[in-house]
């Protein structure tokens, strides 16, 4: 059967690209090996918010009384937790499958492999091949935890991240290996369990791609809800042979043992490139990754690919908005090539962390003159009015013209707060429009006002 495109993944790139491919009049396909949504809906992003969200609500329970309510004997039950996460996960994915059908578009389950000639061959489960051609092939198979050798994973003592969320029962102590978005929500979540969790960052700093005044306070807020945090340190070995782990860290004092019961290994992914027809076809890649241009065209005609397989941040908003540009692109309409640097990036531990754009650092580093504002949330009433008074909104502004060149904020919610941030940069507001850009009262967003009117000596509340 032949198709205008057929793309291979359905993940939050791929089931994208799919549906904008359909209303943009081309006959479609998804060829898919497991869960429809790919690993965002199934085993990452969505999930992980369910179980994160169940943490929340264990937690304002435990805190209750701070807000006058008195609340006795509530436990919390991990497996129920576990359930509703992958109850929420199954709900989303069969949502996939309404709009796959609503959009006309054919489904082929089973595993794809590229061919030259602009084909795929897609094996079933009972291993039966079937070949398929199109027009246009868009590669999105996004990728896994990556493993190290001194870490091989075993889904038992040594978990990737599927693993984590899916526990028969809470372990005791755990050590969680890597602290950029998927090391710190569990740490916060296992933590708000009540286990005993460390996490080791090799570099100096927790999340370590953030803003470093972030940083430190995440840090902070993670030591207050008594989670150990070493940073400057690596994981050498772990010794599985017991009945629990023994892991041998390096810091800059020496050596030391950390005893647990599990360790989680998120010390990022690895793009799905193998065995799926890449060197059959001649496509180029460079270290990990499939090369392309501006509208995700390999040096093949007629290939494309997207997601976590391109250079670029491994976020399945990025996915799905490469997939957009890329099939508009096919079908002829002018596109802009996408702005890598107005990406916003989020973790969702708690404190929440959101940001897009350089952090002062940066800023300073590519030459830029700043003006710096800062608003904490302990000077906003909303916050304290909801008892979340940790952290703050920053912002880095160009002092010759005014353009906000990152936003970096900490706190409860903040996740929600940063699109404006990145509307802000796309239509080129200075920070004097902002300033005087109406903020509702009492809101956490106002701290995105008064952080501008900071910069500028004009900030009222503070």
């Amino acid at each position: 059967m032949s198709y205008d495109v057929i793309i291979v993944g359905s993940g939050p790139g791929g089931y994208v690209t799919a549906i904008r491919a359909s209303q943009l009049g081309l006959k479609t396909a998804v060829v898919e090996r497991s869960e429809l949504g790919g690993i965002c809906l199934n085993w990452g992003c969505i999930p992980t918010k369910a179980l994160l969200k169940s943490a929340n609500v264990f937690e304002y329970i435990k805190h209750a009384a701070d807000y006058g309510i008195n609340i006795k004997g509530a436990d919390a039950d991990f497996p129920a937790m576990v359930k509703r996460s992958r109850d929420v996960a199954a709900g989303m994915s069969n949502g996939i499958q309404f709009l796959m059908k609503k959009n006309k578009i054919d489904i082929i389950v089973g595993t794809g492999k590229l061919k030259a000639g602009k084909k795929v061959d897609v094996t079933d489960d009972a291993g039966k091949v079937t070949e398929y051609a199109a027009k246009n092939i868009v590669i999105a198979t996004g990728a896994r935890s990556r493993v190290l050798p001194n870490l091989p994973q075993d889904a038992k003592k040594i978990l990737g991240y599927r693993d984590a969320m899916v526990l028969p029962e809470l372990p005791k102590k755990m050590v969680v290996v890597g602290s950029g978005a998927i090391g710190s929500e569990f740490a916060y979540f296992y933590n708000a369990m009540g286990v005993d969790v460390t996490i080791v960052e090799f570099l100096p700093n927790l999340i370590p791609l953030e803003d470093e005044e972030v940083s430190k306070q995440f840090a902070r807020s993670f030591k207050k809800s008594g989670i150990k945090v070493m940073v400057n340190s690596s994981v050498e070995s772990v010794d599985t042979s017991g009945s629990g782990c023994k892991v041998l860290v390096k810091t800059k004092k020496g050596e030391e043992t950390i005893e647990c019961d599990v360790v989680l290994s998120a010390v990022g992914i690895k793009s799905n490139i193998e065995n799926i027809g890449l060197e059959e076809v001649g496509i180029a890649t460079d270290r990990d990754k499939i090369l392309v241009n501006d509208f995700y065209q390999t040096n093949i005609p007629g290939y494309y690919a997207i997601g976590d397989l391109v250079p670029g941040p491994a976020l399945a908003h990025v996915a799905s908005a490469e997939g957009i540009i890329c099939v508009e692109k096919i079908s002829g309409l002018d596109v802009e090539p996408l702005d890598y640097g107005n990406i916003p990036g989020c973790t969702y531990a708690s404190p929440e962390v959101a940001s897009v754009g350089m952090t002062e650092a940066a800023a300073k580093e590519a030459g830029f003159d700043v003006k710096v504002g800062k608003f904490p949330f302990s000077a906003s009433g909303k916050a304290s009015a909801a008892g979340h008074k940790d952290g703050f909104v920053k912002l880095i502004f160009d002092a010759k013209y005014g353009e906000l060149l990152g936003g970096h904020m900490i706190g409860a919610n903040v996740t929600e707060m940063i699109a404006e941030i990145v509307a802000i940069r796309k239509l080129e507001t200075t920070g004097h429009e902002l300033i005087k850009t109406v903020h509702p009262h009492p809101t956490m967003s106002e701290a995105i006002m008064e952080a501008a009117a900071a910069a500028y000596g004009e900030v009222i509340h503070m």
